[in-house]
């Protein structure tokens, strides 16, 4: 049984990462996960939350990742799950599914 809520977070910018050709955009990935989560584990909590890093931002911690982005450490869109690095660029679905399900998330399916 989970003892707490998975925070899920999607750094990244509305411009397209000029390394990512042909994948979403930050905010549909985001918009993606959150309904791609939801669906496999609908009986799952979890927090979502999307940063945009061309924005200011008042979190130090959100700073610090968006600098580390900006310095070309990771690509965007960078998805952690609690703090850690889950995928960045071209965000594939099955490592965040992975992640949560050791977490003690229950497929659906």
């Amino acid at each position: 049984m989970k003892e707490n809520i998975p925070i899920i977070e999607v750094y990244g910018a509305e411009v397209i990462c000029a390394s990512c050709v042909n994948a979403p955009s930050s905010k549909d990935t985001y918009e993606w996960l959150e309904a791609a989560i939801s669906r496999k584990f609908p009986k799952d909590s979890f927090s979502i939350r999307y940063i945009d890093i061309e924005q200011p931002l008042e979190n130090e911690r959100d700073k610090e990742w968006a600098e580390r982005i900006q310095n070309d450490e990771f690509f965007y869109p960078l998805v952690l799950i609690n703090d850690n690095v889950i995928g960045e660029g071209y965000i594939q679905i099955q490592p965040i599914f992975s992640t949560l399900e050791k977490l003690g998330f229950i497929s659906a399916e």
